[in-house]
């Protein structure tokens, strides 16, 4: 029964028809053996006649015959019983395949409802099965399975709406915001207290604008379409990430070292792939200590693109660093100014690239991301 409840939906059910046919036909082969054994059974006298001289030479010839003939009657027994088993065991194997095939047959809808919903993702959810024949089980899950992907359309195509008007309603009053202060910075002879409010302001209001832009590329990388996907080099959006960071990375000090391959493509989006690599090295940077290291290294291979980002430091505990991809989750709950959703998007435009990320406390200290990427379907020069 573990074997069974173990296997699959066709093996059980080969097995089950193999095993019905088999009790059956054992049944049905006693039933033959009693009624044979019935119909040829010989009928025993009730008594012996008076012995008579004439007679006694009969009746032995009689028991004779009746002897003979119970041999033969066993010897038949014993050859139908030969050939029924063979035929019981010939019928089990051909039972079998039969039962192989009727599995087949009919679960044969279910795998293409199976294959179907596979090829559906978020990005095409506007296909049905549309499983045509008559109304059965299969047509009923099927026609579930449609309602639940049309009503997952509406839903993501509401989020996509939501994302969008978001977009515009919150950078509206902030673009507003930002003009009013210049305003007031710009008069003549402004209030030293004025322009000190006005740069906490503005930097208050740059977080708030970094905080949106990191909203926006989290619910486009979780939910949105790589429509620009292309072949891109990540050695080039490194090669960026650290320029753009240099000024930070020097003012402590941070020995950073790169090791990638000159020819590192992947097929993806530009954007969201040089956001993901500008929050590893940004991370690596903002969460360092002074006199750190970074060490930047990446492997090519048929199957997968490798990038790992090793950083130095304490020890971190590995049950927190799990939780770092999650939005705004930090290390032991510090602020340092960032919005706490760069790891998260990092791991959510990584899922959007059909790849995975890791990441691991290092036993010396520091912090190790590694992305595994698929390579780029057509390779460009370096």
């Amino acid at each position: 029964m573990i074997r069974l409840r173990s296997g699959t939906v066709g093996l059980r059910f080969t097995i089950l028809y193999a095993a019905v046919f088999l009790v059956s036909g054992i049944g049905l082969l006693g039933l033959t053996f009693l009624l044979a054994d019935g119909s040829m059974s010989s009928v025993t006298p009730a008594g012996n006649p008076p012995a008579q001289g004439s007679l006694a030479p009969a009746q032995q010839r009689i028991r004779q015959l009746e002897d003979q003939l119970a041999a033969v009657h066993t010897q038949q027994a014993r050859q139908l019983l030969a050939g029924s088993l063979v035929a019981l065991i010939v019928m089990v194997v051909v039972s079998l395949l039969l039962g192989r095939v009727l599995a087949k047959r009919v679960l044969r809808p279910l795998r293409l409802i199976t294959g179907a919903t596979r090829r559906i993702s978020a990005d095409n959810l506007d296909r049905r099965l549309a499983v045509t024949g008559p109304t059965d089980e299969v047509k009923d899950l099927a026609d579930t399975i449609d309602e639940l992907l049309e009503r997952l359309e509406a839903s993501f195509a509401a989020q996509r709406r939501f994302v969008a008007n978001a977009s515009h309603e919150l950078r509206t009053p902030l673009a507003t915001m930002r003009a009013s202060l210049d305003v007031a910075v710009a008069k003549p002879d402004p209030a030293a207290s004025t322009v000190a409010l006005a740069h906490r302001l503005r930097t208050q209001l740059d977080r708030v604008d970094h905080l949106l832009d990191g909203f926006l590329v989290l619910a486009r990388a979780q939910h949105g379409t790589l429509a620009d996907a292309a072949p891109v080099h990540l050695g080039d959006l490194i090669d960026a990430a650290l320029r753009e960071r240099s000024a930070d990375a020097l003012r402590k000090g941070l020995n950073v070292t790169v090791d990638v391959p000159p020819v590192m493509t992947i097929q993806g989006s530009p954007a969201l792939l040089a956001r993901l690599v500008g929050n590893i090295v940004d991370n690596a940077v903002t969460h360092n200590e002074h006199g750190g290291w970074i060490g930047i290294t990446g492997s090519v291979s048929e199957e997968q693109t490798v990038l790992v980002v090793e950083t130095g430091g304490r020890v971190l505990d590995q049950r927190q660093v799990d939780r770092l991809a999650q939005p705004f989750e930090r290390l032991g709950g510090e602020r340092t100014g960032c919005s706490g959703l760069g790891l998260s998007i990092v791991s959510a435009v990584t899922a959007a690239h059909g790849g995975r990320l890791a990441l691991l406390a290092r036993p010396e200290g520091g912090l190790r991301v590694s992305i595994t990427l698929p390579p780029a379907k057509a390779r460009v020069a370096a």
